[in-house]
């Protein structure tokens, strides 16, 4: 857990993930698991843009350490942290006014009920991403249950922004590429 001016802050992890197909995977910390979406076209900082996410179920907090290769049958391929950070969740108290909550025990809170309600705010502090964003679940997507990412207008909003055209690791500054072939050379997994 990661802290800033002495609060114990709840963490986010973008895991760049090719499998099957080339997706990001979206990670929050709510208590001690992090619920995921899989983000076929990547995040994106532009508020005109809303992404699919599709959830992927609760991945272990540990998890969000990992960059190397899966290499079961489910998932195979190389894995790069595109993005980390922490959040805080944030409720809206009049229209297009939201207040970033910074307790840890009603930050997991809000956080949990928003998700249940289907509609949950929070402002990300990442190495790529950051400012206010919101996942909201939708009616759903070819019989499945989907949601979207959605950039609110801020002061980190970029019209345009396209998550490929920053394509390296956060922690490693490797690219997928880079790290599939260190780990077929016999370097680290």
């Amino acid at each position: 857990m990661n802290k800033t001016s002495g609060v114990e802050e709840l963490v986010f992890v973008v895991q760049k993930h090719k499998a099957t197909s080339l997706h990001y995977d979206f990670r929050l910390e709510i208590g001690e698991v992090m619920p995921s979406w899989s983000i076929p076209k990547g995040p994106s900082l532009d508020s005109g843009v809303k992404r699919l996410a599709l959830p992927t179920g609760d991945h272990l907090l540990e998890y969000r350490h990992f960059e190397g290769v899966i290499r079961s049958k489910n998932g195979a391929g190389p894995v790069m942290i595109w993005d980390e950070g922490t959040y805080r969740p944030e409720v809206e108290v009049s229209k297009g006014i939201r207040k970033e909550i910074v307790n840890r025990e009603e930050a997991e809170r809000v956080a949990r009920e928003s998700l249940q309600e289907g509609n949950l705010k929070f402002r990300l502090y990442g190495k790529k991403l950051r400012g206010s964003f919101a996942l909201v679940r939708t009616k759903g997507f070819g019989g499945r249950e989907s949601w979207l990412l959605i950039k609110h207008r801020d002061e980190y909003s970029k019209e345009g922004y396209d998550a490929n055209d920053h394509d390296f690791s956060a922690v490693s500054g490797r690219s997928l590429a880079q790290i599939a072939s260190q780990v077929e050379s016999g370097g680290p997994s």
